[in-house]
Parts: C-alpha cells; sequence; structure tokens
C-alpha cells in the first residue's frame, strides 16, 4: 500500500510546483520546517522528473526514481517533527 501511495503520488510530480488553494489549506496548520521540507521537495522532484525525461528515460522508471526521492523527504519530516498524539 504504501508503494502505491508513493508511485501514485509520484506522477503529480509531471506538473509545475506551485501551491493551490486546496493544498494551502493543508499547510496551514503544519509547522514551518514542515512546509519548508515540503516546498524543497516540490521544486527539486518536479525539476528532477523533466530532467530525467529529458534524457530520455521511460516514464514509470522516471516515476520510480521520484517516487523513491519523495520517501526520502518524507523520511526527513518524520525526523524534524514529533508525532501527534490521537485522542
Amino acid at each position: 500500500r504504501a508503494r502505491w501511495v508513493l508511485i501514485e503520488g509520484a506522477w503529480t510530480y509531471r506538473l509545475p510546483a506551485r501551491v493551490g488553494r486546496s493544498l494551502q489549506a493543508r499547510l496551514d496548520g503544519l509547522p514551518k520546517a514542515v512546509r519548508d521540507i515540503a516546498w524543497k521537495a516540490q521544486t527539486r522532484l518536479c525539476g528532477r522528473y523533466r530532467r530525467l525525461l529529458a534524457t530520455g528515460k521511460k516514464p514509470c522508471l522516471v516515476t520510480t526514481a521520484i517516487a523513491r526521492e519523495m520517501a526520502a523527504f518524507l523520511w526527513a519530516i518524520g525526523q524534524q517533527v514529533a508525532p501527534r498524539r490521537a485522542g
């Protein structure tokens, strides 16, 4: 399931980096460190997606590489922020 979510999320990096209204609403309650890492990831991964495609890599291979890198950004966020307690 985690692999599926990463791959599906990686497909969105085909589009230019931007923060829309729905994304902005989700980012409002997050710590600044998380928002900074998320924006860095978005700009880096969008550019990397385009560069890999420009070198002739297949889209499925590019998406898998982006998903792997996205997992590293998620790990970085996990190191910065303590999880919230449920309840």
